[in-house]
């Protein structure tokens, strides 16, 4: 017993060590970032009392880096103090706002490395906000920005919804906040095949599970794969069911290849209504059903589906990164 005893005491202490070390890091990312920023203020300062900006500005940071890395050692060449006046520069506009007030400087400085290159001010605030709440690495966001996330999510918002994703973020509050219109699947390395299979689709995707659920977005656990489910004596299997911890809604989600057809929507109803009456609870939202496609027609969409469908719907995947450009005049033409 006593063997015992120890063991769980040394795992306990073990566990406090690596907690304690993850708060230190945190800690110390953050004063680190503060520091920067303030060291940034101290060059713009004092670049403001030159004569002639530019030039006095090279010779200020080239002096500063001689000293600093004589005496601190890396971190401190030209290039790293400019990229330090920049950061000031760039989030010294906006502290007078109330949302970037609280969450500013809760990321590393790798983060605001990469943010700072964003320009559109209110695309910038998006994945700040985005990376802070859902604690994505810098590869995360990395990916959440080439896959153009900000500029899908506006796709399907008024002028309105647009401005609040820079002032708070993705909100969930209902069915349609889940949904993309289109998926970004290039993770799946699926763009080089001329030809694969539904049942391809499906294993890549669950062996890319944790990437899939960061395209995805928030709130979303995984459940299982062609889960079977049984009526009227028929066996019938949905390709991924999920759960939205945030709807408190199950997620089906199926895979079509080519163009999504009108049977499709239905046998998807089918799915919705049978989880809806035999697998939710009471104090569980209605179902969700989304079917993946590589094409469809919304005039179909919409004449198949009811006309208050707040549960089903069908966006495309594509498995190339998409060009920003194109959805941006997307984007355009749906304010118009």
């Amino acid at each position: 017993m006593s063997e015992i005893v120890k063991t769980d005491l040394a795992e306990r202490i073990e566990q406090l060590i690596e907690e304690t070390k993850k708060r230190t890091v945190a800690t110390i990312n953050t004063a680190m970032v503060y520091t920067y920023y303030e060291i940034g203020r101290m060059i713009v300062e004092e670049e403001q009392k030159g004569k002639l900006r530019a030039e006095y500005g090279k010779a200020v940071l080239k002096e500063l880096s001689i000293r600093l890395t004589n005496k601190f050692g890396k971190g401190f060449s030209v290039e790293n103090l400019d990229r330090m006046r920049y950061f000031y520069k760039t989030y010294s506009k906006t502290n007078s706002s109330t949302v970037l007030t609280n969450l500013q400087f809760s990321l590393s400085w790798s983060h605001y490395l990469k943010l700072m290159r964003i320009d559109n001010p209110e695309e910038r605030k998006f994945y700040e906000i985005e990376a802070i709440e859902n604690n994505w690495s810098l590869r995360e966001l990395q990916r959440q920005f080439d896959s153009s996330l900000y500029e899908r999510l506006q796709l399907s918002r008024d002028k309105e919804g647009i401005k609040e994703l820079s002032q708070k973020g993705q909100i969930i509050e209902k069915a349609e906040d889940v949904v993309k219109d289109p998926y970004i699947l290039e993770f799946l390395g699926l763009q080089e095949l001329p030809q694969y299979s539904e049942s391809e689709l499906e294993q890549r995707l669950i062996d890319n599970l944790q990437t899939f659920l960061l395209e995805l977005g928030k709130g979303f656990t995984f459940v299982g794969r062609q889960v079977r489910f049984t009526f009227d004596e028929q066996h019938f299997r949905v390709d991924l069911v999920f759960y939205n911890r945030l709807l408190k809604a199950f997620v089906l989600i199926d895979l079509k290849r080519g163009t999504l057809k009108h049977q499709d929507l239905g046998q998807m109803q089918m799915y919705v209504n049978y989880y809806d009456r035999f697998v939710k609870t009471e104090e569980e939202n209605p179902t969700i059903g989304i079917l993946l496609c590589t094409d469809k027609s919304d005039a179909i969409v919409e004449i198949t589906l009811p006309k208050d469908n707040n549960q089903i719907f069908a966006s495309k995947y594509q498995t190339y990164l998409p060009s920003k450009e194109e959805l941006k005049q997307l984007i355009e033409d749906n304010l118009k």
